[in-house]
């Protein structure tokens, strides 16, 4: 792999590799399931801005190694934010930028959900410009199970696909979905069959590279016109909420309660 123009070598949880004009990124903690810890998400805060200006890709497949696409953030690293509120100032530029990146990439940007996409992993999905799910897959965006405010995108990103009313059910809830669901509600493009994934996705990159790049490029900078707006206009506010949920108490129950497999009792405080 050529390193001319992006060099893999730079990241250390993030799994670099090409086919042809098609770039793709690979979530690397599969021990982990992929959850997200301060490295990765370092490294996913700058990623899609140095593949914007790769020079030797057309087309990006955002997936996960393993079993999982992504399980949201690492739990060691949210109680290690949750101890010191200047750890999570940090989160919030980072946050921000994951964001904002994934919509200024004029090239497409293809989720395939190998796995379960949850929290900031099902962010991560619904950012990109089209996304194809494993049948086996589920996604969903439990924030609200740990005490935290969903906003590092959730809040921007699941009203725009299917509407609100079932946005605030989900969010509210933190229910996960079957890939079918999904595909159904129009969250997602396509659920297709797990050993189908990788074909599906390659067929689809290879008919986007192969078509008038400029078109398809400014095309998907027009439509993101709009959600880029809306994205500048509240996530400030979306995050600023998810850092003060973050000095909750329910916020430390929630993830406590995680650590140690029982269900959590909140108190609303």
């Amino acid at each position: 792999m050529s390193t001319s123009s992006l060099d893999p070598s730079s990241y250390k949880t993030l799994d670099l590799t090409r086919r042809g004009r098609t770039l793709t990124i690979a979530l690397n903690r599969p021990d982990r399931y992929n959850a997200v810890d301060g490295v990765m998400h370092e490294e996913l805060s700058r990623v899609f801005s140095a593949a914007q200006r790769d020079e030797e890709s057309d087309c990006i497949v955002l997936t996960g190694n393993g079993k999982a696409f992504s399980g949201g953030g690492d739990i060691h690293w949210l109680k290690w934010a949750a101890e010191d509120q200047r750890r999570f100032e940090q989160i919030v530029v980072e946050a921000k930028q994951i964001i904002f990146s994934m919509l200024d990439v004029e090239k497409p940007i293809i989720a395939k959900v190998n796995g379960h996409a949850t929290g900031l992993g099902a962010t991560l999905a619904l950012f990109c410009d089209a996304i194809f799910m494993a049948e086996t897959a589920k996604i969903g965006d439990p924030h609200v199970a740990v005490g935290l405010v969903a906003g590092d995108g959730g809040a921007v990103i699941w009203p725009q696909l299917i509407g609100y009313a079932r946005a605030k059910e989900f969010l509210m809830t933190g229910d996960l979905m079957s890939a079918s669901q999904a595909a159904q509600i129009g969250l997602v493009n396509h659920a297709v069959p797990t050993d189908s994934l990788d074909a599906e996705v390659q067929k689809f990159a290879d008919r986007l590279n192969a078509g008038a790049l400029k078109a398809i490029r400014w095309t998907k900078v027009s439509v993101n016109i709009g959600l880029k707006q809306l994205a500048h206009s509240i996530m400030d506010a979306c995050l600023a909420y998810e850092a003060m949920s973050n000095n909750t108490a329910d916020h430390l129950e929630g993830l406590n309660a995680f650590a140690e497999r029982r269900p959590a009792v909140f108190t609303g405080a």
